[in-house]
C-alpha cells in the first residue's frame, strides 16, 4: 500500500515537473522570437534563433547546417541564454573607447570652426599638448575637420599662379567677342 501511494505520488510529481519544464519551453521560444524580431544585427538574430531551434527539438547537426555555425557555438549560445537571458546573446563588444572624451571633441569642433584655413600641424599640435592625445592614423584627424565641416582637401580660392596683368589684358582682347544676349520667349520661337 504504502509503495502504491509512493508510485502514484511519483508520477504526479513527475507530471507536474514536465508539464513546468514544457510551460518554460514555451515562455522561453517566445522569449527568443521577441528577441528575434526586434533586433537589427544579424549576428545577434543568429545566436537567438540557434538558441531557439534547439529549444524546438532541433538536433544540433540540424542547426549546424542550417545556420552554418559550429556545435560548440550553439552550446556556447544556449549556456549563455540559460545563465543570462536574452542580455547573453547580445553582442559584446561595445567598439573602442575614443581618446577624446565627449566634451574635450565638442571644445575641439568648436576651436577648428574658429578659422577658415587650417593645417594639419596645428590640430595635431593642439591635441597633443592640450588634451594628450596623439592619434595612430592621419584619418582620425581628418575625420575631425570634416566633423567640423572643414575639408582637409579644401582647395584655395584663388589661383597662386595667376598673372593679373595677363587676364586684364585676355579680357580685353576678348571683350568685343563677348556680348549679352536675352533669351527668347517660348511666343517668339
Amino acid at each position: 500500500m504504502i509503495s502504491q501511494h509512493s508510485q502514484t505520488a511519483t508520477l504526479t510529481v513527475g507530471v507536474s515537473q514536465e508539464q513546468s519544464t514544457e510551460g518554460m519551453v514555451v515562455e522561453a521560444i517566445a522569449e527568443l522570437q521577441n528577441f528575434i524580431d526586434l533586433r537589427p544585427d544579424a549576428r545577434e538574430v543568429r545566436k537567438a534563433l540557434a538558441v531557439k531551434l534547439v529549444y524546438q527539438g532541433y538536433l544540433y547537426d540540424e542547426i549546424q547546417t542550417i545556420l552554418d555555425v559550429s556545435r560548440g557555438s550553439i552550446t556556447g549560445w544556449k549556456q549563455a541564454y540559460e545563465e543570462d537571458g536574452v542580455e547573453g546573446l547580445r553582442l559584446n563588444y561595445k567598439g573602442r573607447k575614443s581618446y577624446l572624451l565627449s566634451g574635450q571633441r565638442e571644445e575641439v569642433l568648436a576651436w577648428l570652426q574658429t578659422k577658415d584655413i587650417w593645417e594639419l600641424g596645428e590640430l595635431e599640435y593642439k591635441l597633443a599638448f592640450k588634451y594628450d592625445v596623439v592619434y595612430e592614423s592621419k584619418q582620425s584627424y581628418y575625420d575631425l575637420f570634416c566633423e567640423a565641416g572643414i575639408s582637409w582637401k579644401k582647395t584655395t580660392k584663388l589661383n597662386p599662379k595667376a598673372n593679373p596683368d595677363a587676364v586684364a589684358e585676355k579680357k580685353k582682347r576678348l571683350k568685343h567677342c563677348w556680348h549679352i544676349t536675352e533669351k527668347k520667349s517660348k511666343q517668339e520661337s
